[in-house]
């Protein structure tokens, strides 16, 4: 079972999968240039959302697709810092 976690720290945001970083996926959407974010509603949000999607997923399209609503109703609503666990990410997909 994978751990997602993120914190903002005073060199920045990190986000990592069990204890590596957690790459942006770019490659399957570019949502915002600036790298993740969370607590709220954006671009920045949606990169993270499909990020965690993609790599607990393993489906690029899967992922892209559900990534709107996976930011809206967790991403947006984490705390400065936070884990999420897979188990959490398929009680809320299955819940959608």
């Amino acid at each position: 079972m994978r751990t997602y976690i993120g914190a903002r720290t005073i060199d920045g945001i990190k986000v990592t999968v069990d204890d590596k970083p957690l790459d942006e996926r770019i490659d399957i959407h570019l949502f915002s240039d600036n790298g993740f974010e969370w607590t709220y509603e954006g671009d920045a949000p949606q990169q993270l959302a499909l990020a965690i999607l993609a790599e607990h997923l393993g489906d690029d399209n899967r992922a892209l697709e559900l990534s709107g609503r996976f930011m809206r109703q967790v991403i947006a609503e984490l705390d400065n810092e936070w884990v999420l666990t897979d188990a959490e990410i398929n009680a809320e997909l299955l819940s959608g």
